[in-house]
């Protein structure tokens, strides 16, 4: 069974790779087996983290998500160094807490142009390699249950990982027959530098007190969701929201 899950021969990419889940992801991922590309725009940090996980399995590439010139570099740069990306997860993403009818334009244009428009560059950039060289593969999309749910003070974002999972929903349905699957991790609430101020303060430690599982999740609590998606142990999942998150879905009203 294990052996499912074994990456060894596979190109992985993954996007906002300079701190949190992206972080963690290509450490998951290279130790799994596959060739790690981390991209991000802090290049010093990717560094840090390719010296880490060892050079001969991973590179840092400079990549804007937003960008589609800057995202077709790093997938060049790539494959010159391992050859056909063929796990992506894309998971760059930010987020500009606030009120709707209080958020400004550039607020807007910030967190789409990043969480949707560059989840999508991505993936179409990996899709048409993919089909190019005649592979299969896997995209694994990090959305959110803000996708799913909704909370106050998270509009934007919730409406861009929505977003992303209707995107994910299209491109399994349109690249299935092609052998490439494409699903969605839903995180619940982990501490990232995105939100680790919040989750130190007292109302953040109240909120994740009163969710079903009471506390937050442990990074290693989202290796199996990604590499069961990202291997052949899901290789007949597509199309799923894959949501973790303790059972906060679940909370009674």
């Amino acid at each position: 069974m294990s052996a499912n899950f074994d990456l060894k021969g596979r190109v992985a990419l993954v996007t906002g790779a300079s701190s949190g889940f992206g972080e963690h992801f290509v450490r998951v991922l290279a130790a799994a087996g596959a060739q790690v590309v981390a991209g991000a725009r802090r290049e010093d940090r990717l560094h840090r983290l390719v010296a880490e996980v060892g050079p001969e399995r991973a590179l840092a590439v400079a990549m804007d998500v937003t960008d589609a010139a800057s995202v077709a570099a790093a997938f060049a740069a790539a494959e010159a160094r391992f050859g056909t990306v063929d796990v992506l997860v894309n998971n760059a993403g930010v987020a500009a807490p606030g009120m709707v009818h209080k958020a400004s334009e550039a607020d807007w244009d910030w967190v789409v142009d990043t969480n949707l428009k560059g989840a999508w560059l991505v993936a179409a950039e990996a899709a048409r390699r993919l089909l190019a060289a005649g592979k299969g593969g896997a995209i694994v999309n990090i959305a959110s249950v803000l996708g799913m749910a909704t909370s106050r003070g998270h509009g934007i974002y919730s409406a861009t990982k929505a977003g992303v999972i209707q995107l994910t929903k299209h491109m399994a349905l349109e690249l299935a027959g092609k052998g490439i699957r494409v699903n969605a991790i839903c995180p619940g609430y982990f501490k990232t530098e995105m939100n680790d101020a919040y989750f130190d303060s007292a109302a953040g430690q109240q909120y994740i007190a009163a969710t079903p599982g009471g506390r937050l999740g442990r990074m290693d609590e989202i290796d199996g969701p990604l590499l069961l998606l990202a291997s052949d142990a899901g290789s007949f999942i597509n199309g799923a929201l894959l949501p973790v998150d303790g059972g906060h879905l679940v909370m009674s009203i």
